[in-house]
Protein backbone atom coordinates (compact mmCIF):
# COMPACT_ATOMS: atom_id res chain seq x y z
CA UNK A 1 0.00 0.00 0.00
CA UNK A 2 1.34 3.43 -0.94
CA UNK A 3 2.13 5.97 1.76
CA UNK A 4 1.04 9.61 1.59
CA UNK A 5 2.86 12.02 3.92
CA UNK A 6 1.91 15.67 4.45
CA UNK A 7 4.39 18.26 5.73
CA UNK A 8 2.75 19.66 8.84
CA UNK A 9 5.38 22.01 10.17
CA UNK A 10 4.31 25.56 11.07
CA UNK A 11 5.33 26.82 7.63
CA UNK A 12 3.29 24.12 5.89
CA UNK A 13 0.26 24.68 8.10
CA UNK A 14 0.44 28.42 7.42
CA UNK A 15 0.47 27.68 3.68
CA UNK A 16 -2.63 25.46 3.93
CA UNK A 17 -1.19 21.99 4.58
CA UNK A 18 -3.74 21.24 7.31
CA UNK A 19 -6.55 21.72 4.79
CA UNK A 20 -4.76 19.39 2.38
CA UNK A 21 -4.29 16.81 5.15
CA UNK A 22 -7.97 16.94 6.09
CA UNK A 23 -8.94 16.62 2.42
CA UNK A 24 -6.72 13.56 2.06
CA UNK A 25 -8.39 12.03 5.13
CA UNK A 26 -11.73 12.40 3.39
CA UNK A 27 -10.37 10.92 0.16
CA UNK A 28 -8.92 8.00 2.15
CA UNK A 29 -12.10 6.98 3.93
CA UNK A 30 -11.81 3.56 2.23
CA UNK A 31 -8.16 3.20 3.36
CA UNK A 32 -6.63 3.07 -0.10
CA UNK A 33 -3.32 4.45 1.20
CA UNK A 34 -1.51 5.05 4.47
CA UNK A 35 -1.76 8.70 5.53
CA UNK A 36 0.90 10.17 7.80
CA UNK A 37 2.56 13.45 8.68
CA UNK A 38 6.05 14.88 8.88
CA UNK A 39 7.46 18.37 9.41
CA UNK A 40 9.40 20.99 7.43
CA UNK A 41 12.02 19.74 4.94
CA UNK A 42 13.29 23.28 4.36
CA UNK A 43 11.57 23.90 1.03
CA UNK A 44 9.18 26.40 2.59
CA UNK A 45 8.69 28.30 -0.67
CA UNK A 46 6.99 25.20 -2.14
CA UNK A 47 4.64 24.47 0.76
CA UNK A 48 2.27 22.71 1.12
CA UNK A 49 4.31 19.58 0.40
CA UNK A 50 2.95 16.07 -0.03
CA UNK A 51 5.18 13.00 -0.34
CA UNK A 52 4.14 9.79 -2.08
CA UNK A 53 6.13 6.69 -1.19
CA UNK A 54 5.52 3.72 -3.49
CA UNK A 55 7.40 0.62 -4.60
CA UNK A 56 9.61 2.70 -6.92
CA UNK A 57 10.71 5.36 -4.45
CA UNK A 58 9.78 8.67 -2.84
CA UNK A 59 8.28 11.67 -4.66
CA UNK A 60 7.59 15.00 -2.99
CA UNK A 61 5.03 17.24 -4.66
CA UNK A 62 5.02 21.02 -4.08
CA UNK A 63 2.39 23.76 -4.08
CA UNK A 64 -0.30 21.20 -3.25
CA UNK A 65 -3.82 22.47 -2.61
CA UNK A 66 -7.02 20.44 -2.19
CA UNK A 67 -7.61 20.24 -5.93
CA UNK A 68 -4.05 19.17 -6.70
CA UNK A 69 -4.22 16.63 -3.87
CA UNK A 70 -7.17 14.94 -5.56
CA UNK A 71 -5.30 14.74 -8.85
CA UNK A 72 -2.15 13.35 -7.21
CA UNK A 73 -4.19 10.59 -5.59
CA UNK A 74 -6.03 9.75 -8.80
CA UNK A 75 -3.01 9.80 -11.09
CA UNK A 76 -0.13 8.70 -8.86
CA UNK A 77 -1.62 6.66 -6.01
CA UNK A 78 -4.37 4.98 -8.03
CA UNK A 79 -2.98 5.22 -11.57
CA UNK A 80 0.76 4.79 -10.85
CA UNK A 81 1.51 7.89 -12.95
CA UNK A 82 4.26 10.12 -11.57
CA UNK A 83 3.38 13.75 -12.32
CA UNK A 84 6.92 14.91 -13.01
CA UNK A 85 6.10 18.60 -13.48
CA UNK A 86 4.80 18.82 -9.92
CA UNK A 87 7.56 16.80 -8.23
CA UNK A 88 10.07 19.00 -6.37
CA UNK A 89 12.24 16.30 -4.78
CA UNK A 90 13.05 12.70 -5.67
CA UNK A 91 16.08 10.45 -6.13
CA UNK A 92 14.71 9.16 -9.45
CA UNK A 93 15.18 12.20 -11.68
CA UNK A 94 16.29 15.81 -11.61
CA UNK A 95 13.57 18.27 -10.62
CA UNK A 96 13.17 22.02 -11.07
CA UNK A 97 14.43 22.45 -7.48
CA UNK A 98 17.70 20.63 -8.08
CA UNK A 99 19.84 23.68 -7.30
CA UNK A 100 18.15 24.21 -3.93
CA UNK A 101 18.98 20.67 -2.88
CA UNK A 102 22.43 20.39 -4.45
CA UNK A 103 25.27 21.29 -2.13
CA UNK A 104 23.32 20.82 1.09
CA UNK A 105 24.71 18.52 3.78
CA UNK A 106 22.11 17.71 6.39
CA UNK A 107 23.33 16.88 9.87
CA UNK A 108 21.27 19.06 12.21
CA UNK A 109 18.30 18.71 9.82
CA UNK A 110 18.97 15.05 9.02
CA UNK A 111 15.56 13.78 10.15
CA UNK A 112 13.39 16.84 9.48
CA UNK A 113 10.87 15.92 6.81
CA UNK A 114 11.87 12.24 6.93
CA UNK A 115 10.13 11.10 10.11
CA UNK A 116 6.89 11.60 11.92
CA UNK A 117 8.21 13.68 14.85
CA UNK A 118 5.54 12.25 17.14
CA UNK A 119 6.79 8.65 16.71
CA UNK A 120 9.93 7.74 18.65
CA UNK A 121 10.31 4.50 16.69
CA UNK A 122 10.83 6.47 13.47
CA UNK A 123 13.62 8.49 15.10
CA UNK A 124 15.24 5.28 16.32
CA UNK A 125 14.96 3.72 12.85
CA UNK A 126 17.25 6.49 11.56
CA UNK A 127 20.03 5.87 14.11
CA UNK A 128 18.26 7.76 16.86
CA UNK A 129 19.63 7.26 20.39
CA UNK A 130 22.68 5.42 19.03
CA UNK A 131 24.90 8.32 20.09
CA UNK A 132 23.93 8.00 23.75
CA UNK A 133 24.01 4.18 23.56
CA UNK A 134 27.61 4.37 22.35
CA UNK A 135 28.57 5.73 25.77
CA UNK A 136 27.35 2.52 27.40
CA UNK A 137 28.56 0.16 24.67
CA UNK A 138 32.07 1.64 24.54
CA UNK A 139 32.23 2.35 28.28
CA UNK A 140 33.09 5.99 27.56
CA UNK A 141 33.97 8.32 30.43
CA UNK A 142 32.81 11.91 30.74
CA UNK A 143 36.24 13.03 29.56
CA UNK A 144 35.99 10.71 26.53
CA UNK A 145 32.73 12.33 25.46
CA UNK A 146 34.06 15.86 25.99
CA UNK A 147 37.19 15.03 23.99
CA UNK A 148 35.05 13.71 21.11
CA UNK A 149 33.14 16.99 21.00
CA UNK A 150 36.38 18.97 21.23
CA UNK A 151 37.89 16.93 18.38
CA UNK A 152 34.83 17.57 16.21
CA UNK A 153 35.51 21.32 16.37
CA UNK A 154 31.84 22.18 16.74
CA UNK A 155 31.24 25.73 17.96
CA UNK A 156 28.03 27.02 19.50
CA UNK A 157 25.43 27.59 16.80
CA UNK A 158 23.57 30.19 18.83
CA UNK A 159 25.68 33.11 17.68
CA UNK A 160 28.73 33.43 19.89
CA UNK A 161 30.58 30.53 18.29
CA UNK A 162 32.25 29.41 21.53
CA UNK A 163 33.72 25.88 21.28
CA UNK A 164 31.07 23.50 22.60
CA UNK A 165 33.51 20.95 23.97
CA UNK A 166 35.34 23.64 25.93
CA UNK A 167 32.05 24.86 27.36
CA UNK A 168 31.24 21.34 28.51
CA UNK A 169 34.73 20.95 29.96
CA UNK A 170 34.29 24.03 32.17
CA UNK A 171 30.95 22.75 33.48
CA UNK A 172 32.41 19.29 34.05
CA UNK A 173 35.24 20.75 36.13
CA UNK A 174 32.82 22.53 38.48
CA UNK A 175 32.53 20.32 41.53
CA UNK A 176 28.90 19.97 42.57
CA UNK A 177 26.45 17.10 42.90
CA UNK A 178 23.71 19.18 41.30
CA UNK A 179 24.21 20.46 37.78
CA UNK A 180 21.92 21.46 34.92
CA UNK A 181 21.91 21.56 31.16
CA UNK A 182 19.62 24.00 29.36
CA UNK A 183 18.51 24.08 25.73
CA UNK A 184 18.08 27.68 24.60
CA UNK A 185 15.14 27.58 22.18
CA UNK A 186 14.09 31.19 22.71
CA UNK A 187 16.13 33.14 20.18
CA UNK A 188 13.96 35.70 18.44
CA UNK A 189 15.77 36.45 15.17
CA UNK A 190 14.97 34.89 11.78
CA UNK A 191 17.33 32.07 12.60
CA UNK A 192 14.93 30.98 15.33
CA UNK A 193 12.77 29.74 12.46
CA UNK A 194 15.43 27.05 12.16
CA UNK A 195 15.31 26.24 15.88
CA UNK A 196 11.54 25.95 15.76
CA UNK A 197 11.70 23.67 12.72
CA UNK A 198 14.12 21.28 14.45
CA UNK A 199 11.97 21.18 17.58
CA UNK A 200 8.88 20.52 15.46
CA UNK A 201 10.53 18.05 13.10
CA UNK A 202 13.09 16.17 15.21
CA UNK A 203 12.51 16.76 18.93
CA UNK A 204 14.24 13.53 19.98
CA UNK A 205 17.52 14.75 18.44
CA UNK A 206 17.49 17.66 20.89
CA UNK A 207 16.62 15.38 23.80
CA UNK A 208 19.43 12.99 22.90
CA UNK A 209 21.87 15.88 22.53
CA UNK A 210 20.92 17.05 26.00
CA UNK A 211 21.34 13.53 27.40
CA UNK A 212 24.86 13.29 25.98
CA UNK A 213 25.73 16.74 27.29
CA UNK A 214 24.26 15.91 30.69
CA UNK A 215 26.39 12.78 30.94
CA UNK A 216 29.51 14.73 29.93
CA UNK A 217 29.12 17.43 32.57
CA UNK A 218 27.39 15.34 35.24
CA UNK A 219 24.00 17.06 35.09
CA UNK A 220 20.87 15.58 36.64
CA UNK A 221 18.31 18.08 35.36
CA UNK A 222 17.54 19.51 31.94
CA UNK A 223 15.39 22.44 30.85
CA UNK A 224 14.23 23.31 27.34
CA UNK A 225 13.50 27.03 27.41
CA UNK A 226 11.10 27.58 24.51
CA UNK A 227 9.05 30.64 23.69
CA UNK A 228 5.31 30.12 24.12
CA UNK A 229 4.75 31.45 20.58
CA UNK A 230 5.93 28.03 19.32
CA UNK A 231 2.91 25.92 20.39
CA UNK A 232 3.52 23.13 17.88
CA UNK A 233 7.16 22.81 18.94
CA UNK A 234 6.16 22.67 22.61
CA UNK A 235 3.44 20.11 21.85
CA UNK A 236 5.85 17.79 20.04
CA UNK A 237 8.59 18.28 22.63
CA UNK A 238 6.25 17.19 25.40
CA UNK A 239 5.19 14.14 23.37
CA UNK A 240 8.85 13.25 22.83
CA UNK A 241 9.69 13.67 26.53
CA UNK A 242 6.73 11.47 27.50
CA UNK A 243 7.81 8.79 25.01
CA UNK A 244 11.41 8.91 26.25
CA UNK A 245 10.28 8.51 29.84
CA UNK A 246 8.05 5.56 28.94
CA UNK A 247 10.99 3.80 27.30
CA UNK A 248 13.27 4.50 30.25
CA UNK A 249 15.42 6.98 28.32
CA UNK A 250 14.79 9.59 31.00
CA UNK A 251 14.83 8.91 34.72
CA UNK A 252 17.25 6.80 36.74
CA UNK A 253 20.22 4.85 35.36
CA UNK A 254 19.17 5.69 31.83
CA UNK A 255 20.47 3.50 29.00
CA UNK A 256 21.91 1.19 31.62
CA UNK A 257 24.56 3.71 32.64
CA UNK A 258 24.86 3.18 36.37
CA UNK A 259 24.36 6.39 38.33
CA UNK A 260 23.27 8.44 35.31
CA UNK A 261 20.01 9.97 36.48
CA UNK A 262 18.59 12.66 34.22
CA UNK A 263 15.24 14.17 33.31
CA UNK A 264 14.00 17.09 31.19
CA UNK A 265 11.08 19.49 31.27
CA UNK A 266 9.93 22.34 29.04
CA UNK A 267 9.83 25.89 30.38
CA UNK A 268 7.72 28.25 28.29
CA UNK A 269 9.14 31.74 27.89
CA UNK A 270 7.33 34.98 27.11
CA UNK A 271 9.31 35.64 23.93
CA UNK A 272 11.69 38.28 25.25
CA UNK A 273 14.64 38.66 22.88
CA UNK A 274 16.97 39.37 25.80
CA UNK A 275 16.28 35.87 27.15
CA UNK A 276 18.42 34.52 24.37
CA UNK A 277 21.28 35.72 26.60
CA UNK A 278 22.32 32.99 29.01
CA UNK A 279 22.02 34.74 32.35
CA UNK A 280 18.73 36.45 31.42
CA UNK A 281 17.37 33.06 30.39
CA UNK A 282 18.42 31.57 33.72
CA UNK A 283 16.70 34.41 35.59
CA UNK A 284 13.50 33.74 33.65
CA UNK A 285 13.60 29.99 34.40
CA UNK A 286 13.97 30.87 38.07
CA UNK A 287 10.80 32.96 37.90
CA UNK A 288 12.47 36.35 37.85
CA UNK A 289 12.33 39.05 35.21
CA UNK A 290 14.57 38.14 32.29
CA UNK A 291 17.54 40.46 32.82
CA UNK A 292 21.24 39.69 32.35
CA UNK A 293 23.55 39.23 35.31
CA UNK A 294 27.18 40.20 35.71
CA UNK A 295 29.77 37.65 34.73
CA UNK A 296 31.83 36.20 36.35
CA UNK A 297 30.70 33.97 37.82
CA UNK A 298 29.84 32.27 34.56
CA UNK A 299 26.95 29.78 34.34
CA UNK A 300 29.44 26.88 34.23
CA UNK A 301 30.28 27.79 37.83
CA UNK A 302 27.05 29.40 39.07
CA UNK A 303 24.02 29.19 36.81
CA UNK A 304 20.52 27.88 37.39
CA UNK A 305 19.73 27.97 41.12
CA UNK A 306 23.40 28.97 41.53
CA UNK A 307 24.46 25.51 40.41
CA UNK A 308 26.89 24.73 37.53
CA UNK A 309 24.93 25.01 34.30
CA UNK A 310 25.64 24.45 30.63
CA UNK A 311 23.55 26.19 27.97
CA UNK A 312 23.48 25.22 24.29
CA UNK A 313 21.06 26.20 21.58
CA UNK A 314 18.84 23.88 19.53
CA UNK A 315 21.09 23.50 16.48
CA UNK A 316 24.16 22.76 18.58
CA UNK A 317 22.39 20.01 20.50
CA UNK A 318 20.86 18.52 17.35
CA UNK A 319 24.38 17.98 15.98
CA UNK A 320 25.69 16.17 19.07
CA UNK A 321 24.04 12.72 18.57
CA UNK A 322 25.31 12.60 14.97
CA UNK A 323 28.85 13.45 16.10
CA UNK A 324 28.81 10.78 18.80
CA UNK A 325 27.42 8.15 16.44
CA UNK A 326 29.53 8.91 13.35
CA UNK A 327 32.63 10.27 15.07
CA UNK A 328 34.38 13.61 15.38
CA UNK A 329 36.42 13.10 12.21
CA UNK A 330 33.32 12.69 10.05
CA UNK A 331 31.92 15.98 11.33
CA UNK A 332 35.24 17.81 11.09
CA UNK A 333 35.73 16.90 7.44
CA UNK A 334 33.11 19.54 6.64
CA UNK A 335 33.82 23.24 7.02
CA UNK A 336 37.01 25.22 7.47
CA UNK A 337 39.99 25.08 9.82
CA UNK A 338 38.31 27.15 12.53
CA UNK A 339 34.63 26.56 11.70
CA UNK A 340 33.90 22.86 11.44
CA UNK A 341 30.75 21.12 10.30
CA UNK A 342 27.65 22.57 8.74
CA UNK A 343 25.43 25.57 9.42
CA UNK A 344 21.70 25.96 8.99
CA UNK A 345 20.45 29.23 7.50
CA UNK A 346 16.94 30.61 7.35
CA UNK A 347 16.67 32.37 4.00
CA UNK A 348 14.15 35.18 3.90
CA UNK A 349 13.54 38.56 2.34
CA UNK A 350 13.73 39.27 -1.40
CA UNK A 351 14.87 35.76 -2.33
CA UNK A 352 13.17 33.28 -4.63
CA UNK A 353 13.65 30.17 -2.51
CA UNK A 354 12.86 31.18 1.04
CA UNK A 355 13.31 28.42 3.58
CA UNK A 356 15.93 26.39 5.43
CA UNK A 357 19.25 25.23 4.03
CA UNK A 358 22.09 23.37 5.72
CA UNK A 359 25.48 23.85 4.12
CA UNK A 360 29.12 23.14 4.96
CA UNK A 361 30.89 26.01 6.69
CA UNK A 362 33.03 27.94 4.24
CA UNK A 363 30.49 28.17 1.44
CA UNK A 364 30.23 31.73 0.13
CA UNK A 365 27.29 34.02 0.69
CA UNK A 366 26.95 34.22 -3.09
CA UNK A 367 26.43 30.47 -3.41
CA UNK A 368 23.86 30.40 -0.63
CA UNK A 369 21.83 33.22 -2.17
CA UNK A 370 22.18 32.55 -5.88
CA UNK A 371 22.67 28.80 -6.12
CA UNK A 372 20.56 27.41 -3.30
CA UNK A 373 18.31 30.43 -2.83
CA UNK A 374 17.66 30.87 -6.54
CA UNK A 375 18.63 34.54 -6.60
CA UNK A 376 16.57 37.67 -6.15
CA UNK A 377 12.81 37.83 -6.61
CA UNK A 378 11.57 39.34 -9.88
CA UNK A 379 15.18 39.21 -11.13
CA UNK A 380 16.00 42.49 -9.42
CA UNK A 381 19.50 43.51 -8.43
CA UNK A 382 21.03 42.16 -5.24
CA UNK A 383 21.86 44.95 -2.82
CA UNK A 384 22.65 43.60 0.63
CA UNK A 385 22.21 40.73 3.05
CA UNK A 386 21.60 41.00 6.77
CA UNK A 387 23.45 38.28 8.68
CA UNK A 388 22.87 37.48 12.33
CA UNK A 389 19.31 38.70 12.81
CA UNK A 390 18.31 42.00 14.46
CA UNK A 391 21.74 42.27 16.09
CA UNK A 392 23.61 41.38 12.93
CA UNK A 393 25.02 43.47 10.15
CA UNK A 394 24.19 44.34 6.55
CA UNK A 395 26.80 43.38 4.00
CA UNK A 396 26.98 44.88 0.47
CA UNK A 397 27.42 43.19 -2.90
CA UNK A 398 31.19 43.75 -2.72
CA UNK A 399 31.35 41.24 0.16
CA UNK A 400 29.09 38.62 -1.39
CA UNK A 401 32.00 36.20 -1.80
CA UNK A 402 32.71 36.20 1.94
CA UNK A 403 32.98 32.61 3.22
CA UNK A 404 30.33 31.69 5.72
CA UNK A 405 32.38 30.93 8.82
CA UNK A 406 32.64 32.61 12.20
CA UNK A 407 35.90 34.47 11.67
CA UNK A 408 35.19 35.69 8.13
CA UNK A 409 31.71 36.92 8.97
CA UNK A 410 32.81 38.61 12.21
CA UNK A 411 35.57 40.42 10.31
CA UNK A 412 32.96 42.21 8.20
CA UNK A 413 31.17 43.67 11.24
CA UNK A 414 28.26 41.24 10.96
CA UNK A 415 27.79 38.13 13.10
CA UNK A 416 26.79 34.57 12.33
CA UNK A 417 24.00 34.69 14.87
CA UNK A 418 21.72 31.67 14.91
CA UNK A 419 21.53 31.63 11.13
CA UNK A 420 19.25 34.38 9.85
CA UNK A 421 19.95 35.58 6.33
CA UNK A 422 17.71 38.44 5.15
CA UNK A 423 18.24 39.24 1.48
CA UNK A 424 17.60 42.76 0.14
CA UNK A 425 17.24 44.08 -3.39
CA UNK A 426 17.64 47.48 -5.03
CA UNK A 427 14.29 48.70 -3.66
CA UNK A 428 15.49 48.37 -0.07
CA UNK A 429 16.48 51.54 1.73
CA UNK A 430 19.41 50.76 3.96
CA UNK A 431 18.67 53.67 6.28
CA UNK A 432 15.13 52.45 6.82
CA UNK A 433 16.35 48.86 7.20
CA UNK A 434 18.80 49.94 9.92
CA UNK A 435 15.96 51.85 11.59
CA UNK A 436 13.72 48.76 11.40
CA UNK A 437 16.19 46.46 13.16
CA UNK A 438 17.16 49.06 15.76
CA UNK A 439 13.49 49.66 16.53
CA UNK A 440 13.24 45.97 17.42
CA UNK A 441 16.31 45.83 19.65
CA UNK A 442 15.41 49.12 21.38
CA UNK A 443 11.99 47.72 22.28
CA UNK A 444 13.51 44.43 23.42
CA UNK A 445 16.07 46.06 25.72
CA UNK A 446 15.48 44.93 29.28
CA UNK A 447 16.42 48.42 30.47
CA UNK A 448 19.11 47.38 32.93
CA UNK A 449 22.00 49.19 31.22
CA UNK A 450 21.79 52.93 30.66
CA UNK A 451 23.70 52.78 27.39
CA UNK A 452 21.40 50.16 25.90
CA UNK A 453 18.17 51.54 27.39
CA UNK A 454 18.76 55.19 26.51
CA UNK A 455 21.37 54.98 23.78
CA UNK A 456 19.31 52.82 21.43
CA UNK A 457 16.37 55.20 21.84
CA UNK A 458 18.51 58.21 20.97
CA UNK A 459 19.83 56.38 17.90
CA UNK A 460 16.30 55.45 16.89
CA UNK A 461 15.17 59.08 17.22
CA UNK A 462 17.94 60.19 14.87
CA UNK A 463 17.10 57.48 12.32
CA UNK A 464 13.40 58.37 12.45
CA UNK A 465 14.28 61.99 11.70
CA UNK A 466 16.48 60.97 8.79
CA UNK A 467 13.85 58.81 7.05
CA UNK A 468 11.30 61.60 7.58
CA UNK A 469 13.52 64.04 5.71
CA UNK A 470 14.55 65.94 8.82
CA UNK A 471 18.13 64.71 9.07
CA UNK A 472 20.85 67.23 9.75
CA UNK A 473 24.59 67.62 9.55
CA UNK A 474 26.38 65.58 12.23
CA UNK A 475 23.69 62.89 12.51
CA UNK A 476 25.88 60.19 10.97
CA UNK A 477 28.75 60.95 13.31
CA UNK A 478 26.40 60.99 16.30
CA UNK A 479 25.02 57.58 15.32
CA UNK A 480 28.55 56.19 15.09
CA UNK A 481 29.54 57.63 18.45
CA UNK A 482 26.43 56.37 20.21
CA UNK A 483 26.77 52.96 18.59
CA UNK A 484 30.34 52.47 19.73
CA UNK A 485 29.51 53.59 23.27
CA UNK A 486 26.56 51.17 23.48
CA UNK A 487 28.72 48.30 22.24
CA UNK A 488 31.49 49.04 24.70
CA UNK A 489 29.39 49.62 27.81
CA UNK A 490 26.40 47.29 27.68
CA UNK A 491 26.32 44.30 30.00
CA UNK A 492 24.99 41.59 27.70
CA UNK A 493 25.14 40.48 24.09
CA UNK A 494 21.91 42.23 23.15
CA UNK A 495 23.24 45.67 23.98
CA UNK A 496 26.73 44.91 22.72
CA UNK A 497 25.40 43.96 19.27
CA UNK A 498 22.28 46.15 19.04
CA UNK A 499 24.05 48.96 17.10
CA UNK A 500 25.47 46.51 14.50
CA UNK A 501 22.74 47.03 11.87
CA UNK A 502 23.25 50.79 11.99
CA UNK A 503 27.04 50.75 12.13
CA UNK A 504 27.39 48.31 9.23
CA UNK A 505 24.84 50.23 7.18
CA UNK A 506 26.84 53.43 7.70
CA UNK A 507 30.09 51.60 6.98
CA UNK A 508 28.95 50.12 3.67
CA UNK A 509 26.12 52.43 2.58
CA UNK A 510 27.16 55.84 3.92
CA UNK A 511 26.17 57.54 0.67
CA UNK A 512 22.53 56.61 1.31
CA UNK A 513 22.59 58.29 4.70
CA UNK A 514 24.17 61.38 3.11
CA UNK A 515 21.53 61.46 0.37
CA UNK A 516 18.76 61.38 2.97
CA UNK A 517 20.33 64.12 5.07
CA UNK A 518 21.84 66.51 2.52
CA UNK A 519 19.90 65.88 -0.70
CA UNK A 520 16.60 65.08 0.99
CA UNK A 521 16.28 62.07 -1.33
CA UNK A 522 15.89 58.35 -0.76
CA UNK A 523 17.90 56.62 -3.52
CA UNK A 524 15.83 53.44 -3.11
CA UNK A 525 12.59 55.44 -3.46
CA UNK A 526 11.34 53.86 -0.26
CA UNK A 527 11.00 56.69 2.28
CA UNK A 528 7.81 58.49 1.27
CA UNK A 529 8.61 61.91 2.77
CA UNK A 530 11.68 62.01 0.50
CA UNK A 531 9.93 60.93 -2.70
CA UNK A 532 8.67 63.34 -5.33
CA UNK A 533 5.51 62.17 -7.12
CA UNK A 534 4.97 63.43 -10.67
CA UNK A 535 2.60 62.60 -13.51
CA UNK A 536 4.13 61.11 -16.64
CA UNK A 537 2.29 62.96 -19.42
CA UNK A 538 3.02 60.17 -21.91
CA UNK A 539 1.20 57.61 -19.78
CA UNK A 540 -1.60 59.65 -18.20
CA UNK A 541 -5.08 58.91 -19.64
CA UNK A 542 -6.94 61.47 -17.57
CA UNK A 543 -8.97 58.81 -15.78
CA UNK A 544 -9.07 61.06 -12.66
CA UNK A 545 -8.49 58.19 -10.20
CA UNK A 546 -5.46 59.94 -8.70
CA UNK A 547 -7.34 63.22 -8.25
CA UNK A 548 -10.42 61.57 -6.79
CA UNK A 549 -8.36 59.66 -4.20
CA UNK A 550 -5.88 62.41 -3.28
CA UNK A 551 -6.55 63.25 0.40
CA UNK A 552 -5.39 66.87 0.04
CA UNK A 553 -6.79 67.69 -3.43
CA UNK A 554 -3.40 68.63 -4.84
CA UNK A 555 -3.92 67.01 -8.27
CA UNK A 556 -5.40 69.13 -11.07
CA UNK A 557 -6.70 68.16 -14.51
CA UNK A 558 -9.94 67.64 -16.36
CA UNK A 559 -11.26 64.21 -17.32
CA UNK A 560 -9.37 62.64 -20.25
CA UNK A 561 -6.71 65.31 -19.97
CA UNK A 562 -3.21 65.13 -18.53
CA UNK A 563 -3.14 65.70 -14.77
CA UNK A 564 -0.60 67.62 -12.69
CA UNK A 565 0.52 67.37 -9.06
CA UNK A 566 0.94 70.59 -7.09
CA UNK A 567 4.24 69.92 -5.32
CA UNK A 568 3.69 72.67 -2.75
CA UNK A 569 0.56 70.94 -1.42
CA UNK A 570 1.64 67.30 -1.87
CA UNK A 571 2.06 65.44 1.43
CA UNK A 572 3.95 62.50 -0.15
CA UNK A 573 1.36 59.94 0.94
CA UNK A 574 1.74 57.87 -2.24
CA UNK A 575 -2.00 57.38 -2.77
CA UNK A 576 -1.80 58.55 -6.38
CA UNK A 577 0.93 55.99 -7.09
CA UNK A 578 -1.02 53.07 -5.62
CA UNK A 579 -4.34 54.05 -7.26
CA UNK A 580 -3.06 54.70 -10.79
CA UNK A 581 -3.86 51.82 -13.16
CA UNK A 582 -1.60 53.03 -15.99
CA UNK A 583 1.78 53.46 -14.25
CA UNK A 584 1.51 57.16 -14.96
CA UNK A 585 2.91 58.31 -11.61
CA UNK A 586 6.69 58.45 -11.65
CA UNK A 587 8.85 58.66 -8.56
CA UNK A 588 12.08 60.54 -8.06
Amino acid sequence: MKKVIVGLGSCGIAAGAKKVYNELKQINKDNIFNLDQTSCIGMCYKEPLVEIVDETGSYIYGDVDEKRAHEIIERHVKGNEIIKDWVVKTEKFETSEHDFLKGQVKIALRDCGYINPEKIEEYEARDGYKGIRKIKDKNLTQQDVIQEILDSGIRGRGGGGFPTGLKWKFANQSVNNEKYIICNADEGDPGAFMDRSVLEGDPHAVLEGMMIGAYAIGATGGVIYCRAEYPLAIHRLNIAIKQAREKGYLGKNIFGINGFNFDIYVKEGAGAFVCGEETALIASVEGERGMPRKRPPFPAVSGLWKKPTNINNVETLANIPWIMHHGAKEFAKYGTDKSKGTKVFALTGKIKHGGLVEVPMGITIRDVIFKLGGGIQDNKKFKAVQLGGPSGGSLPESLIDTPVDYDSVNATGAIMGSGGMVVMDETTCMVDMARFFLDFTAKESCGKCTFCRIGTKRMLEILNRIVEGKGKDGDIEKLEELGEQIKANSLCGLGQTAPNPVLTAIKYFREEFEAHIYDKKCPALNCRPLITYEVNPNACTGCTLCAINCPVDCIDGAKKEIHYINQNDCIHCGTCFTKCNFNAIKLS
